[in-house]
């Protein structure tokens, strides 16, 4: 279908302001600062950036984004109406929303004539007074006005006469849009889509926006079900991040919706940086990034089993719903002890290209890995380590880059903050230095000690960094004898990979993954 032909739909980014109240998830106001700095890459979007009036955080950012240069955001102030026998003229809350400086001011209010009851303790007209009024002013401050229903498919569920006539009141007070929210997370498909057609059939909204949550993990398809429907605006949060279970996941819905659906969501250059935006969001606010997210997580488009590898080779649709490369991502062949020797070959490929399957490296390296893999090695996670791995097999690294000619650990817990020191002496070349340093623990001290001994012979490890250090015991029936696993993930600019030791000393496993570390971060500095 031509782009032109497409049926637009809009996205309500609310990662800021909704987001932030997940378990974990934290925006100090210089990280909202660089995110909207940082949105631009994904074009023209809504962006919900906090209440204003609700904390000192969210008054300060709204002072210094006046001077954001922001072409393509538009920055939403989030509130709600004013209160029950309250003038919008008096609200403290309105008029700190005005003073946000906003042009796009979203507001929410009740809809469940239950929470009218219970939770607001009034009339169900007098609800319908301060949602219509609060509306009104400030649509006659100037701003555009968008309307959240708040609990909507709840109240439509139980009084549905009563939950249109919130809309009405919104209308009827001039928003621009109106926005159908399932804030408990509950409700099914076909509630959403009920709901959405009531909507439409008795109302034409400027837009008709979704705002779900994913309490019963059905945001995403509440989310495709309503603009199916025939909501034009969708509303969520990167990798999903919300209060409870989360909001629906923007880094899932927006390819969903241009790929699958064949909707105008946002720009092809837009789509292609979605990936490396849903980590830079999970960077920014040091969670976790889920690597099993559709579209954008690293095992989404990730292949071990040997057959299903072949195949994808031979021809991508076997095995792959579309190409990787339209959201940023990228296929990856996992090495295991259930890999054949396609899999192997895929990988070999990357340092010799023209390599053939009936070459005998390939059978060499698949065996020697699925002899380290039943000895506790697990080239899943520590593709550093495989790929240096491989690269012995094909004797690209017959002399080594450095030696390590000795190394020594003390630990002290007594000792305060940097309770421990290493001591290493390294060879390159003809040169031999010896280094001592102290750390936070062993393995920082022992990472240090080496960077420090090394980084002047390879200066590119001053760019790289350890950031994650993860230990698993292979075997707790022999105790403290136990085979440990140690897992290291370094970072070099955009680039993140893992590399492995495993030992019944978990400094020995630990320095050996170090070691993999600092050899694969120069080899890719070459």
């Amino acid at each position: 279908m031509n782009q032109d032909q497409k049926r637009k739909i809009t996205i309500y980014d609310t990662t800021l302001r909704d987001g932030a109240q997940g378990e974990g998830i934290h925006f100090s106001t210089q990280d909202k600062l660089s995110y909207i700095k940082r949105i631009e890459d994904m074009g023209n979007l809504y962006v919900e950036a906090g209440w204003p009036g609700a904390n000192p955080r969210d008054d300060e950012f709204f002072q210094q984004c006046r001077n954001l240069q922001s072409p393509l955001t538009s920055i939403v102030a989030f509130g709600s109406t004013c209160k029950v026998m309250e003038s919008p003229e008096k609200s403290e809350i309105l008029l700190k929303l005005l003073a946000s400086g906003a042009k796009t001011i979203a507001i929410f209010g009740k809809t469940w004539d239950l929470h009218v009851r219970d939770v607001l303790r009034t009339t169900l007209e007098e609800n319908l007074r301060i949602i219509r009024e609060s509306v009104s002013f400030l649509l006659q401050q100037g701003r555009d006005v968008f309307f959240d229903a708040e609990h909507f498919f709840d109240g439509f569920k139980e009084n549905p006469d009563y939950a249109l006539k919130c809309i009405s009141a919104a209308l009827d007070g001039g928003a621009k849009t109106i926005v159908l929210c399932d804030t408990n997370g509950g409700s099914l498909p076909g509630e959403i889509s009920l709901g959405v057609r009531a909507v439409k059939k008795d109302f034409s909204p400027q837009e008709l926006g979704i705002h779900v949550h994913n309490d019963r993990g059905l945001a995403v398809a509440n989310s495709l079900i309503a603009v199916e429907a025939g909501v034009t605006q969708i509303q969520g949060t990167w990798n999903g991040f919300g209060e409870r279970c989360g909001n629906a996941n923007l880094s899932t819905l927006i390819p969903l919706l241009q790929l699958k659906g064949d909707y105008d969501v946002v720009s092809d250059a837009a789509l292609l940086k979605i990936t490396a935006f849903s980590r830079y969001v999970a960077e920014l606010t040091n969670a976790p990034f889920d690597e099993k997210q559709p579209f954008v997580g690293r095992s989404a488009f990730a292949h071990k089993a040997g057959m299903h590898v072949d195949a994808i080779l031979k021809n991508q649709r076997t095995f792959e719903h579309m190409n990787p490369a339209e959201v940023g991502n990228e296929r990856r062949i996992l090495i295991s002890d259930q890999a054949g020797k396609a899999n192997i070959l895929e990988r070999l490929r990357r340092f010799e290209p023209e390599m053939r399957k009936d070459d005998p490296r390939v059978e060499i390296a698949m065996n020697e890995i699925k002899e380290l893999e039943h000895n506790g090695y697990q080239f899943e996670a520590a593709e550093g380590s495989l790929d240096l791995l491989l690269l012995r097999t094909l004797g690209k690294l017959s002399t080594p880059m450095f030696e390590v000619l000795d190394y020594h650990v003390w630990s002290d817990p007594l000792r305060g903050e940097l309770d421990s020191v290493a001591v290493v002496k390294v060879k390159v070349g003809e040169e031999t230095v010896q280094i001592a340093s102290e750390g936070n623990g062993p393995v920082n001290a022992l990472d240090t000690a080496l960077r420090q001994a090394l980084a002047k012979f390879f200066p590119i490890l001053g760019k790289s960094e350890l950031v994650n250090y993860k230990v698993r015991v292979l075997d707790g029936s022999h105790g403290t004898e136990a085979i440990v696993r140690v897992i290291i993930d370094t970072r070099l600019e955009n680039e993140v990979w893992g590399t492995i030791g495993v030992s019944k000393n978990i400094l020995r496993a630990s320095a050996q993954a170090l070691l993999d570390a600092i050899n694969w971060t120069i080899w890719s500095g070459r």
